[in-house]
């Protein structure tokens, strides 16, 4: 993957200085996490239980998607949530060096079993569902679904969940994105429903839907940087009371969940979530909120 282009990276920026007036768009407050039990063994920096002692193993996906990795290289550094990573890692006291990634398939990063890696990071979204087969920390990123369409397509033009209803939608398996498709717009057509995201984006080229729903920072690349003849349609609604987070996932059962959490709660206290969501993800200048 490529890192954001100029066109994208000058939008990126006017994006920032409206953040403060977008519902959503930096880190929030929330209840914090613990692990099964609440507690952990040890939060002592660079000791903890790891699957492998004295090294960090983080999993995500392949391709890892930008703006979320740049390069297709989680281990750069660069992207909004490999950045996190490191951070987060840097919080439990392992050094770049000592992170070890790992290639997790979305849909088995929350799948029920043992896991392989201290946490995933994937845009997984928190919910009492899949609560039931993982642990989460608390949530790094508070996040809206968005509408993607072919400018020349009649999609472009709804301007709310009544003019999505008619149209034939598609999305990722297994993704919230997918859920609010059935549960907000419930359309006439059954949703068109893909493994990646990238199968999703040539059936939007190719005209075999009429638009595709994905989260918000990822629909402003697909549109800056992938399919520039594609325009954002507009967001989905949210409130404080449903707002919707990524977390990082942990083994339904780790005593690493705890100290996990209590390093994402302190990035967020210290302004460090925002500051990396501000370098590394574009927000909504011109995305109605679809109602």
């Amino acid at each position: 993957m490529h890192l954001l282009n100029r066109p994208l990276a000058t939008a990126l920026c006017s994006a920032v200085a409206l953040c403060a007036a977008l519902t959503g768009c930096s880190p929030q407050p929330e209840e914090k996490a613990s692990g099964k039990d609440g507690t952990a063994t040890s939060c002592t920096p660079g000791g903890l239980a790891t699957k492998v002692p004295g090294k960090l193993t983080v999993g995500t996906d392949r391709p890892a998607y930008a703006p979320w990795f740049a390069d297709d290289d989680p281990s750069n550094g660069k992207g909004f949530e490999s950045a996190v990573a490191y951070a987060v890692a840097k919080r439990l006291g392992y050094d770049r060096d000592d992170v070890v990634w790992q290639n997790v398939p979305f849909n088995s990063s929350f799948a029920p079993g043992a896991k392989k890696f201290d946490f995933d990071i994937n845009q997984v979204s928190i919910s009492e569902a899949r609560k039931k087969a993982v642990a989460f920390s608390s949530g790094y990123y508070d996040v809206r679904q968005a509408v993607v369409a072919l400018k020349s397509s009649k999609a472009a033009k709804a301007r709310s969940l009544a003019g999505l209803k008619d149209l034939k939608l598609g999305a990722q398996v297994g993704t919230t994105s997918l859920d609010v498709i059935n549960d907000l717009v419930e359309p006439t057509q059954r949703p068109a429903v893909y493994q990646r995201n990238d199968f999703a984006k040539s059936a939007l080229k190719n005209g075999q839907v009429d638009a595709i729903v994905v989260d918000l920072p990822t629909a402003f690349y697909i549109t800056g940087a992938e399919v520039p003849e594609a325009k954002v349609v507009g967001q989905f609604p949210t409130s404080r009371r449903n707002t919707e987070r990524f977390g990082l996932v942990l083994d339904r059962d780790s005593g690493l969940t705890s100290c996990v959490s209590a390093a994402v709660d302190a990035l967020r206290d210290t302004g460090t979530l925002a500051t990396l969501e501000k370098k590394w993800l574009s927000e909504a200048v011109d995305a109605p909120v679809l109602t």
